[in-house]
């Protein structure tokens, strides 16, 4: 069996010792649907995982929620439409539901922070011509990491995306779909 403890010295070097990923770096997922650079992980850290996401013309992920994990999306270049809230009804396009005290979907130029806290709808979409990018943080750590590499899998398979893995996926990592996610390209 082997020891998992760490000495004093190793407990020290650990605790006091950062990361810094240059820009470029990480562990980058590419499909022709995302494109999505892992800078923190769960390796790293223990309060969140950390990504930056380039954003496709057509690319809308459809509004969905997480029970369990919470998340911030920082808008570094381009333009999204998201939105971050429960709505009256839900149904139809996300991008034209309305909240009770009256929030609607918005534009998010860079600079525009959306903080989602568990169980809140949410949604972006790229409804432009050129490649949007944000900073992405997610808590729990692990959680999106593992979700990103498994989608990645079942994608790489060709053809037609299986819907039924990628729905059993998002059952498995805490996402419950409320549209359907497209991808226009």
């Amino acid at each position: 069996m082997t020891d998992l403890t760490l000495t004093a010295r190793e407990q020290g070097a650990a605790a006091s010792e950062g990361l810094v990923v240059p820009p470029g770096g990480g562990r980058t997922v590419h499909t022709a649907a995302q494109h999505v650079t892992f800078k923190v992980t769960g390796e790293h850290s223990r309060v969140s995982s950390s990504f930056e996401v380039v954003v496709p013309p057509g690319f809308d992920v459809g509004a969905h929620r997480h029970t369990h994990s919470e998340e911030l999306f920082y808008v570094l270049e381009g333009v999204l439409d998201v939105m971050a809230f429960e709505p009256r009804v839900l149904t139809g396009d996300w991008r034209h539901w309305e909240s009770e005290s009256g929030l609607t979907a918005v534009r998010a130029e860079p600079g525009t922070v959306i903080a989602v806290p568990p169980g809140c709808p949410h949604a972006f979409a790229n409804r432009g011509d050129a490649p949007a990018k944000m900073f992405f943080q997610s808590s729990p750590p692990s959680d999106h990491e593992r979700y990103f590499d498994e989608l990645l899998d079942i994608l790489k398979q060709g053809g037609p995306p299986d819907l039924a893995a990628i729905d059993a996926l998002r059952v498995r990592y805490d996402i419950e779909q409320l549209t359907p996610l497209r991808h226009d390209a």
